[in-house]
C-alpha cells in the first residue's frame, strides 16, 4: 500500500491560485495513477483531475480543464495540483488518491484504493 499527505490548502479569494501537494511514502508513485478529489459538505465526492500511470498523461474533469494543472516529480515523488482562477464553488475538502488497478483513466472514487486525509481549499467570493 502507498500512504499520501496532501498540503498546500488555505484560503484564497476568487481568481487566486493554490498549489496542493501530494506526497508518498510505503510505495514510489511509478505504477499508480494518481488522482485529486474533492468534497464540499453535503456534497459527493468528485473528481477533479489524475495522471495516467501508464502514459504519464494528465486528465481532468471538463469543469477544471484550463484552470487546474496536475504534475508528477518522481525526483521528490509527488504529485501536485495547480489550481488557478479558482472559483467560490471549488471550496472543498481536496483528497489525493492513487490506483493501481483498473481503466487506464480512472476517474471515479471507488476505482482508487489509497487515500490521503485531504486538505481545506477555501474560496471566498
Amino acid at each position: 500500500q502507498v500512504q499520501l499527505v496532501e498540503s498546500g490548502g488555505g484560503l484564497v479569494q476568487a481568481g487566486g491560485s493554490l498549489r496542493l501537494s501530494c506526497a508518498a511514502s510505503g510505495r514510489t508513485f511509478s505504477g499508480y495513477t494518481v488522482g485529486w478529489f474533492r468534497q464540499a459538505p453535503g456534497k459527493e465526492r468528485e473528481f477533479v483531475s489524475a495522471i495516467s500511470r501508464s502514459s504519464g498523461s494528465p486528465y481532468y474533469a471538463a469543469s477544471e480543464q484550463g484552470r487546474f494543472t496536475i504534475s508528477r516529480d518522481n525526483a521528490k515523488n509527488t504529485v501536485d495540483l495547480q489550481m488557478n482562477s479558482l472559483k467560490p464553488e471549488d471550496t472543498a475538502v481536496y483528497y489525493c488518491a492513487a490506483s493501481g488497478t483498473g481503466a487506464l483513466r480512472p476517474s471515479r472514487a471507488t476505482d482508487f484504493g489509497s487515500w490521503g486525509q485531504g486538505t481545506q481549499v477555501t474560496v471566498s467570493s
